[in-house]
């Protein structure tokens, strides 16, 4: 055993024979504390037996039958490799027919005449003892004068329809099917009721073996292999059972306790079967080891409890089954100790901005200490919202920035003393490529230059090296490397490819690539304008703090001379990348002085214009940082509002890099109530740009200021602004509500303004509720519907519109603040007037007789009030479309049903119908009826009165009362004809033509000349009704809506007049019924056809 280890080291090649060490060995490991011991340790000497002599009859077969060629090699240790060659030690060719299977023999599933061989020779080779060794070969004669019939599969191995096969968990299931046939089998696997594992499985052997890797108990089932060939399909079913040895789930752990602390031990293994657990104590089994009181046995648990310091011991846990064993040691050490700090003190951490920075503190104490983190020397403890604290009391800053380089200290604390340690963090710049190589396109023989600029932190020293495709550059005098650029001269075409800067630190690296590609020589083009070459040489001199000169040599200007140069800068420090417009000067200067901005990491570029358009820029010039001052702005936008009652949220628009002219950019918050004599209350907050202000009173005034500051100064002294705190809801209703009703449709309401203390808030307006509790005519219950109004500012009074008339109304009021709404005013009750009725829902004329029309009607869908009564008015038309006198009737409200009498027969008749109410009458509903020839023809009731009435015409036609009718009929027509003739030439055009044409009624209609019907009376001109869409329903119902007749159409004598509400206006004198003989006049003359139409 080397001395100071435990390491035991047996030479078996000078000490004897290796069977001599043949056994079991076992290591402990002991001192005052306790003993460990280690696994058991099974050492074997391997071994290579030789083959046993035999001698081996030649095998004679038919052409297509099987063969199966044994091998059984000697049982060796470990075992044997096993593969068949012939005489010239090269491998025998296997395929799906013939192949070697797990058990080391050569199956052929049908012979073939080239299968004749006397060298089939089975080698077994031993790896651990380096020999191999051979079978005597065999000899194999196929006779082809016959070929065997062909025939289904049959199974070699394994045999049978199924079998049974075990493996340990974690290792590599191998099942082997091998099936015999002709034509030769193909073999197929599935598992029953589940699916192969995609990543995990394997074939071997033409598909004839399937292996599942790391197999597990999941994969215990039924596997099936299928051989299938022309002739048939065979299964075997394997039933496959994972056992496994223990392996841990819980090991038990080390523990470190003080004394009269409480812990435990956790021994949770599993496996297949179920390991059986035992524990020892520092190697001797517990049961017979001494007795200690704070130490509990519950199965796979030890339980400790007030231990001491005699209760140090090591801990054996070993778990067991057929298939292994496992055994850990835990050591259970009771001891006091103050804190240890284990790093490093003073250890210094360098870190890249924006990436993790973790910085360790390793530590030991018993009882388990508590670890906090410092940052400088009075700062507080760091928080976890912040920072990551880890068990093993490693300080973790997700993402570093500048502000967090500094003196970090570690603070380990048990009840028996503290320790400290100090660690150092710098935050370095990121290195980058602020000039990267460019995609080229160079001719064969030219000249290629790639240029890779690198800005790095100054600390750092970076090296940069290039490559070509991902590898080094070809050893060539043509490529040479300066300080940023590449240079490959005298440019073949195998220099074509991607070419690769690379930029490395201590800390971080970073590349950027571009692709030369190599083309033919072309000609040389002909001189052409073009926009100019970029500048060149630039160099910064005379540096000030607020100024620097910057020189630089034009470029060629390609024909077309510069007429001015732009210079840009970057401020890599604050906006790397973005360049900004600096000044423009004439084409001839080659220099200009600059203005400069306080702590600007400055650099130039300058691009040259000609009259063909801007150069590409020139390169970069170096950077020149100015000093540091103190700002000269202050934060714009400062805004003071409440989120919630007892808050006040100040926020800003915060400067940006540029303007904080220094480092360390912070701001000078500063408030106090408006209102009061309270001194300013203020704190600096770092470069953010909102402060909340907490426990302040509700929607209270507050000055407030802002002022920038750096690690320079402060900037001049911010203006103040005004702002609140936060808004609560309103805590009283507007008081002496009441309503003004002004019409049955409108409503004035009346509030009184709520305190302005109690707004609490900003006054937003104030909120009317109000919803029709029931309608006085109709005691209806249905839902509720309110409906709101908003009256902005600080309004006392508000109209209410679209009410309904004749209904019961309730209203409240309410305060509306930022916050939301205050309570409400108690109900107020109102009641809306009666107003004018709507017009009967329809009207339709039933029952026609000679001398009598009878009127069906429903009452108005919105009364508005309680109907008093109806009026009906009607009027005759004539042939010719003139309007008789107007009758006027009363009919009693209760009315839905009157009949006309002692009308004249064979007469058109226009009724108007409206209802009444106390307020007046509503609109009216329009409608036409014709009573009938004789008796004979009266049609049923169901027929639309609008249609024509159908009548005995054959009868009529012969009778000579009809044929003198016709006639001067006819001659009727000719003189209007005449008449309009004349009419027409003077440009005439009779009133009721007119009238027609300003009141069109919709119920109008023309003759309908495909079914023979009569019509309505229509104009003459072109048989078109009156009103688009308005065609009469065959029930001779109308609708409201569909209904725009008025009594002014007519004319006859009414004096009343219609309101806005629906009431009767009179517009027109009973002057229109003294002139119908105007009512025979035309602009053009009608058709006979409607002179026809007009006869009934």
């Amino acid at each position: 055993m080397n001395p100071g280890s435990g390491t035991l080291i047996i030479n078996i090649m000078s000490e004897g024979k290796a069977e001599t060490y043949e056994g079991v060995y076992q290591c402990t490991a002991r001192n005052e504390r306790g003993a460990a011991i280690s696994n058991n340790i099974v050492v074997r000497p391997s071994r290579s037996p030789l083959w046993t002599k035999e001698k081996l009859e030649p095998i004679i077969l038919q052409n297509g039958q099987h063969l199966v060629l044994s091998c059984r090699p000697p049982i060796g240790l470990p075992p044997p490799i096993i593969f068949w060659m012939d005489n010239s030690f090269q491998r025998l060719p296997q395929s799906e027919r013939v192949s070697q299977g797990l058990n080391g023999d050569l199956y052929f599933s049908n012979v073939l005449p080239e299968d004749t061989r006397e060298d089939y020779i089975c080698y077994a080779r031993f790896n651990h003892t380096q020999t191999i060794q051979q079978k005597q070969p065999i000899s194999v004669k196929v006779i082809s004068a016959k070929p065997s019939r062909e025939r289904p599969p049959t199974f070699l191995t394994p045999e049978g329809n199924s079998s049974n096969k075990e493996e340990l968990r974690g290792n590599v299931l191998s099942l082997e099917c091998i099936a015999e046939g002709l034509p030769t089998p193909i073999i197929h696997w599935i598992k029953e009721d589940g699916t192969l594992p995609i990543n995990r499985t394997f074939y071997k052997n033409f598909r004839k073996t399937l292996q599942i890797i790391h197999v597990s108990e999941a994969d215990s089932g039924k596997y099936q292999c299928i051989a299938k060939n022309a002739l048939g399909v065979i299964h075997h079913t394997i039933s496959v059972t994972v056992k496994a040895a223990p392996y841990w789930i819980v090991a038990p752990r080390n523990l470190v306790l003080s004394p009269g602390e409480d812990g435990s031990l956790i021994c949770r293994p599993n496996g297949n079967p179920k390991p059986k657990i035992s524990w020892l104590t520092n190697g001797v089994p517990i049961e017979i080891a001494p007795d200690d009181p704070s130490r509990k046995i519950d199965g796979d648990t030890i339980i400790f409890s007030n231990v001491q310091e005699r209760s140090s011991a090591v801990y054996q846990c070993n778990a067991s089954n057929e298939y292994g064993y496992l055994l850990a040691n835990a050591f259970v050490n009771v001891l006091a100790e103050p804190p240890r700090i284990l790093t490093s003190a003073d250890t210094l951490y360098q870190v890249i901005a924006n990436r993790p920075a973790l910085l360790d503190c390793a530590f030991f104490g018993s009882p388990l200490p508590t670890i906090e983190w410092f940052k400088g020397a009075k700062g507080s403890a760091l928080r976890e919202d912040i920072y990551v604290l880890h068990e093993n009391g490693t300080l973790e800053i997700p993402v570093a920035q500048k502000d967090s380089t500094g003196t970090y200290t570690c603070v380990a604390r048990n009840k028996l003393g503290v320790a400290k340690n100090e660690v150092q963090l710098e935050i370095k710049d990121p290195t980058r490529i602020i000039k990267q190589p460019e995609y080229a396109v160079v001719q064969r023989g030219g000249t290629v230059s790639f240029e890779c600029k690198v800005k790095h932190d100054h600390t750092l020293i970076p090296t940069v090296m290039w490559l070509k495709d991902n590898g080094e550059l070809p050893d060539d005098g043509r490529f040479t490397v300066d300080k940023d650029h590449l240079v490959v001269a005298d440019v073949g075409d195998d220099d074509g490819g991607t070419y690769t800067c690379v930029a490395n630190t201590s800390l971080d690296s970073v590349s950027a690539s571009a692709v030369l590609s190599v083309v033919a020589p072309t000609p040389t083009p002909a001189p052409i304008y073009d926009v100019p070459n970029p500048p060149f040489d630039l160099e910064l001199t005379n540096h000030l703090d607020k100024s620097v000169q910057l020189s630089w040599t034009p470029g060629d200007d390609n024909n077309s001379p510069i007429t001015k140069f732009i210079i840009e800068y970057e401020d890599s420090m604050h906006e790397a990348g973005l360049w900004h417009h600096q000044t423009e000067v004439s084409g001839i200067q080659t220099t200009a002085q600059l203005n400069l901005s306080p702590f600007v990491n400055y650099s130039f570029r300058v691009v040259a214009v000609n009259s063909i358009g801007r150069s590409v820029p020139s390169q970069v010039s170096e950077h020149y940082l100015t000093k540091a001052a103190e700002p000269d702005k202050n934060p714009t936008t400062v805004e003071g509002l409440g989120s919630e009652p007892d808050n006040l949220v100040i926020t800003w628009k915060p400067l940006n890099g540029f303007e904080s002219n220094g480092p360390g950019l912070q701001y000078k918050v500063s408030w106090r109530q408006k209102d009061g004599d309270d001194e300013w209350t203020s704190v600096v907050v770092a470069n953010v740009s909102k402060y909340i202000v907490s426990g302040t009173p509700t929607f209270v005034p507050y000055l407030i200021k802002v002022q920038a500051l750096n690690d320079v100064g402060f900037a001049p002294e911010p203006a103040v602004v005004t702002g609140h705190s936060g808004e609560d809801l309103p805590m009283v209703a507007p008081g002496n509500v009441h309503v003004n009703v002004v019409n049955s449709t409108l409503a004035e309401v009346h509030w009184d303004p709520v305190p302005l203390k109690s707004i609490r808030g900003h006054l937003q307006g104030y909120r009317i509720y109000y919803w029709k509790a029931q309608n006085l005519s109709k005691r209806s219950k249905r839902h509720i519907e309110k409906k709101i109004l908003t009256f902005q500012g600080s309004k006392t009074h508000g109209m209410l519109p679209g009410l309904e008339p004749f209904s019961h109304y309730r209203v409240n009021v309410r305060v509306v603040n930022g916050k939301g709404e205050g309570p409400a005013s108690p109900d107020k009750v109102f009641n809306t007037p009666e107003g004018v009725p709507s017009a009967p829902s329809s009207l339709k004329i039933v029952n026609p007789t000679l001398d009598s029309l009878t009127l069906e009607w429903e009452p108005p869908g919105h009364p508005n009030g309680i109907l008093t009564e109806y009026t009906l008015k009607y009027q005759p038309i004539n042939s010719t479309h003139e309007l008789g006198p107007l009758v006027d009737l009363k009919i009693p409200a209760n009315k839905t049903r009157w009949t006309l009498k002692n009308l004249n027969f064979s007469t058109r008749y226009k009724f108007y119908f409206y209802a009444q109410t106390a307020a007046g009458s509503g609109s009216q509903i329009t409608e036409e009826g014709v009573t009938t020839v004789d008796e004979a023809g009266i049609l049923p009731p169901d027929v639309g009165a609008g249609k024509a009435m159908a009548s005995r015409q054959v009868d009529i036609a012969t009778q000579g009362w009809f044929i003198g009718l016709m006639c001067a009929v006819a001659l009727l027509i000719l003189i209007l004809l005449i008449v309009c003739f004349i009419r027409r030439n003077k440009g005439g055009k009779y009133p009721v033509k007119e009238k027609e044409d300003a009141h069109a009624d919709p119920e109008i209609q023309p003759m309908k000349e495909d079914d023979g019907t009569f019509g309505e009376y229509s104009d003459a001109e072109d048989h078109k009704p009156l009103k688009k869409g308005s065609r009469t329903p065959s029930d001779r119902t109308v609708k409201k809506e569909d209904s725009d007749d008025s009594l002014v159409d007519y004319g006859e004598g009414v004096n009343g007049q219609f309101n806005e509400d629906g009431s009767f206006i009179g517009q027109y004198s009973g002057k229109k019924e003294k002139e119908p003989a105007e009512g025979n006049e035309s602009s053009e003359a009608p058709s006979p056809v409607n002179a026809m139409n007009s006869f009934v």
